[in-house]
């Protein structure tokens, strides 16, 4: 993402076919999971075997897909200072009112950004390009069979939720007609 700025909604009539899906913190979700580990601490127990709890720094995020056919472009991400921010995509539809979060439910490679102290904030952001391309596409895929997708956004190093903002864009794959 340049700055603040927000690519305008796609309009089929215009020919547009590049659009930017956003991040967007599934709060609901994080307190949730907040209370998964804040219930086992009070009783003094132990997770799940596999059990993937939330750490203090992690919150949960989601795509929603209004288009499932998508060729992945690229990640547009700004950190708004020092620190890493890494991305893990939750491979099946997780139901966290049913289910807890297993990691075997983890797919990698995970998405890993960060910009290190002293670097100008118009600076590349550094990343695991070949990482970030095969994640992308393989969110791409998924999509395909999802109406939303979720995820465990890390904030490392300095990096804070509120100075970072996250999208992918992607181009939408028009299907001839019959």
């Amino acid at each position: 993402m340049e700055g603040d700025s927000q690519s305008p909604p796609v309009d089929p009539a215009s020919g547009t076919s590049e659009m930017e899906l956003p991040f967007t913190e599934d709060v609901q979700l994080t307190e949730m999971m907040r209370l998964r580990v804040q219930s086992l601490q009070q009783r003094g127990q132990r997770r799940q075997e596999g059990e993937r709890l939330l750490l203090p720094h992690e919150a949960v995020y989601r795509l929603d897909f209004a288009e499932q056919e998508l060729t992945f472009l690229h990640w547009n991400v700004t950190l708004g200072g020092p620190g890493r921010l890494s991305v893990t995509g939750i491979s099946q539809l997780w139901t966290p009112d049913l289910t807890n979060l297993m990691t075997r439910q983890l797919l990698e490679p995970t998405g890993q950004f960060w910009r290190t102290a002293g670097e100008a904030l118009d600076a590349p952001i550094k990343c695991l390009e070949a990482d970030i391309q095969e994640f992308g596409e393989r969110i791409a895929e998924l999509a395909k069979v999802r109406k939303v997708m979720y995820f465990l956004f890390a904030f490392k190093e300095g990096a804070e939720k509120d100075s970072i903002r996250c999208s992918l864009m992607f181009k939408k794959n028009t299907e001839p007609g019959p």
